[in-house]
């Protein structure tokens, strides 16, 4: 099933160099993977994986094994951010 994966901020380094511009890929993921399926093979770092949304809601770090997307959602991911 075809999801949009999207990285913001300096997660974007973690994309293929042809989307980091646009902060987004299409991927082809199966139907019973998880969030945690999902990004393991762009090795983001544990501690950079902070913010995570599945079409704007928000998923909660326990939810994140199991959680599981539909055909067209869009996965985005955001990392701690501080500022003031």
């Amino acid at each position: 099933m075809k999801i949009t994966f999207k990285l913001f901020a300096s997660l974007t380094d973690y994309l293929p160099q042809q989307a980091r511009y646009s902060n987004q890929i299409d991927l082809d993921v199966a139907a019973d993977a998880s969030i945690s399926q999902i990004i393991e093979p762009f090795g983001l770092p544990p501690k950079m994986v902070h913010l995570v949304l599945v079409n704007g809601k928000y998923i909660e770090p326990e939810n994140r094994l199991t959680h599981t997307l539909t055909e067209g959602d869009a996965l985005a991911i955001w990392p701690p951010i501080a500022g003031g």
